[in-house]
């Protein structure tokens, strides 16, 4: 503070307790012979409070004291707008004003100002009378949603109709004149952006306008569940990533239930005959994507005005500089997949940089360890995985498999998985590191070819890119219940709920790549060669198959019951090709993991009641994929019952099924490794997992 606003404080202090002085005497007094006393110190009380308000300044003292709360002078004069030397003694005048009529308060300990309780009344007062006076005028106001206040003009109402819910002119009159008759009449003084809106829908809906309703429509959040994101904040795990994700994706969820999907998929999604999910980030991002290391960092990072805050870092020449360049990669490229990102090619792109494995390792520790950091879009957050093939030099392979170890021994869930390649190796040269990997949680499955961590096949015989849309599960149990047991009419149904899913999947399709070539997403679009080769698939995922046949539709866990389980299972991968054809699109089925699924159970116990629900189920949820028990797999053989089920189901779904070895959390590492050398030798995908 300077001397001069120093000086100013002290004749503050001073004068607080001093009568009025000559600033005070351009107030008209009441004759002191006249009426009684007290009455006469009141009114002149009441009038020395008004001759106050009468000023824009001291309003404006008030107003800032009320929302930023104690402020020092000095604070107190810039926020008020008295920032230069020669205004200083204006703003004194004005503080000695407030302070002598008790309306503003000096806390000398803290040489702080503080609003009193009288000061909150009159300002209160003074925005009543405000408020009063435009209603007196026959003006409104409205607080629109750009951080405005601008007097109500049904002009935009109408210009509104037409641009964004386009109706016919006259039509957006006569909608508009019934709102502003409604507005009139309830005579508030400031209005919203969101009133408005509202009043216009409901005036659209008893008009019976539902279409046009839905493109006028607010998209957002009821403020209940905004204050619970705040209050319950045991659920959030990534910080404030988490609440401003959640919002947004609410927000694009309805925007896709209420505008983009067709009514008759969202109507399906809603009752839990199919599940969406991420219904927030379904025409944003892919699902799956799988790239080739040396393409992405072929060039280093540079992504053409895209990402202005993200360094630019030329192509890797050095290990230091792979160090440097892969976690950047790998962060900027989760953001672009809501499920996976499956990375090929790291043993030959490493042994291309250093033939030391001990340099490697270390390397790689850090790499796993700074990539683990990338935003998380979702609950489930974007898994980074690695396919290694056990074709490469075994050296280097154990040397990335120890680095991976080394990360999740510190990781307690880790989002970064390996896809073990066995279709040109021995898992046995590596299954002792591998039980390891198993048994310290790691996120690691064995396939013969490519596929994801979540069995997600990648049928390309290539490295060029390829994209997997998927996140649209069908509940089977659901369409069995339906069906009155009639096997026939079960499939025919399945039949008619995947036309419309293809065609809304197909529809995503073209709206995800349209965003690619524009650049929404920026390692896709400019670090591959994805738009040039457009290689894309569409995959619809099933839950519920044996309770569906099994159990709902009666058919005995025999021969003849399996063989009506894959008759099922190849009726909807002959539709998914024929129906793909016809759109020139790849479409392929799927049984895997899914989020969110235990919602088909509640909706099915709601509508069938719950003990006709828990009477087909063996856990909590529907059967997702296939399960073999690990502990009896050295007893087993090719042509074991249960393995040439698996392997037959795994034969009709092109597009992935997820056979899981659930490991007791106890389980030694000798009896995993057993396991997984033995699942190798029967069948051509497997995934190992501890239960927790």
């Amino acid at each position: 503070m300077g001397k001069q606003e120093e000086d100013f404080e002290e004749e503050l202090d001073m004068d607080v307790d001093v009568a009025a002085d000559d600033d005070d005497l351009d107030i008209d007094m009441d004759d002191d012979s006249q009426g009684d006393g007290r009455l006469q110190s009141t009114s002149k009380r009441v009038r020395m409070i008004f001759s106050v308000m009468a000023s824009p300044n001291r309003i404006d003292i008030l107003r800032i004291l009320n929302s930023k709360g104690p402020l020092t002078y000095s604070e107190l004069k810039s926020l008020a707008g008295f920032k230069s030397k020669k205004e200083s003694g204006k703003f004194a005048y004005h503080l000695r004003k407030l302070l002598r009529q008790s309306l503003v308060a000096l806390n000398k300990s803290e040489r702080r100002y503080t609003i009193t309780n009288l000061g909150k009344l009159v300002l209160s007062l003074a925005r009543q009378i405000e408020e009063r006076s435009i209603i007196e005028s026959g003006k409104m106001y409205v607080r629109t949603s750009h951080d405005s206040i601008e007097e109500f003009n049904s002009d935009k109402i109408i210009q509104s109709l037409v641009r964004e819910g386009s109706l016919p002119l006259e039509l957006s009159q006569k909608i508009t004149e019934e709102v502003e008759n409604r507005i009139y009449k309830f005579q508030t003084t400031y209005l919203t952006g969101s009133l408005i809106r509202e009043m216009v829908n409901n005036v659209l809906l008893e008009h019976g306008h539902e279409e046009y309703r839905n493109k006028l429509a607010r998209l957002g959040m009821p403020v209940f569940e905004v204050q619970e994101m705040f209050t319950n904040v045991e659920n959030i795990q990534n910080g404030v990533e988490d609440i401003l994700f959640t919002s947004g994706k609410n927000t694009l969820a309805e925007y896709l239930l209420t505008n983009t999907l067709p009514k008759d998929i969202a109507d399906s999604h809603l009752s839990g005959e199919l599940h969406i999910s991420n219904l927030g980030l379904w025409s944003l991002i892919p699902d799956t994507i799988f790239l080739s290391l040396k393409e992405l960092i072929e060039d280093g990072i540079e992504l053409k005005g895209k990402c202005p805050s993200v360094a630019r870092i030329s192509a890797a020449k050095t290990l230091d500089d792979l160090k440097k360049l892969l976690p950047m990669i790998f962060n900027l490229i989760s953001k672009e997949s809501s499920q996976e990102i499956v990375v090929d090619d790291l043993p030959a792109v490493l042994g291309k940089f250093s033939k030391n494995t001990d340099d490697i390792e270390k390397m790689l520790v850090d790499v796993f360890t700074m990539s683990s950091t990338s935003t998380s879009l979702d609950k489930s957050p974007t898994v980074l995985s690695f396919r290694i093939p056990l074709s490469a030099d075994k050296k280097l392979i154990n040397a990335i498999f120890s680095a991976y170890n080394t990360f999740v021994k510190s990781t307690p869930s880790p989002k970064i998985g390996l896809v073990v390649d066995y279709e040109k190796g021995k898992v046995a040269d590596h299954s002792e590191i591998l039980a390891q990997t198993v048994s310290l949680g790691g996120n690691v499955t064995f396939s013969k070819g490519a596929c994801s961590t979540n069995a997600i096949k990648n049928s390309s015989k290539t490295s060029e890119p390829s994209i997997k849309l998927g996140s649209l599960t069908i509940n089977l149990p659901r369409l069995a219940l339906e069906s009155s047991k009639d096997e026939t009419y079960f499939r025919a149904r399945l039949v008619l709920l995947m036309k419309p899913a293809i065609a809304a999947m197909a529809t995503r399709k073209k709206d995800v790549s349209d965003l690619i070539r524009r650049g929404v997403n920026p390692i896709l679009a400019e670090k591959t060669q994805f738009m040039q080769k457009n290689n894309s698939s569409i995959i619809l995922n099933f839950v519920g198959v044996k309770e569906a046949v099994h159990k709902i539709l009666g058919h005995k866990d025999d021969k003849e019951g399996k063989e009506i389980l894959n008759k099922v299972l190849q009726t909807a991968v002959d539709i998914a090709h024929k129906k793909g054809q016809e759109m020139g699109i790849d479409v392929s089925i799927s049984m895997v993991d899914s989020n969110d699924l235990t919602r088909f159970v509640t909706l099915d116990s709601e509508k069938y009641g719950k003990n006709s629900i828990m009477d087909v189920l063996e856990g909590d949820s529907y059967s997702q994929g296939l399960e073999l028990n690990p502990g009896e797999l050295d007893k087993l053989t090719a042509k074991s019952e249960s393995i040439s089920d698996c392997n037959k189901i795994s034969k009709i779904l092109d597009g992935g099924v997820l056979v899981k070895l659930p490991f007791d959390a106890k389980a030694k590492e000798s009896d995993i490794k057993k396991a997984i050398e033995k699942a190798s030798s029967l069948i051509s995908s497997f995934k190992p997992n501890q239960i927790k």
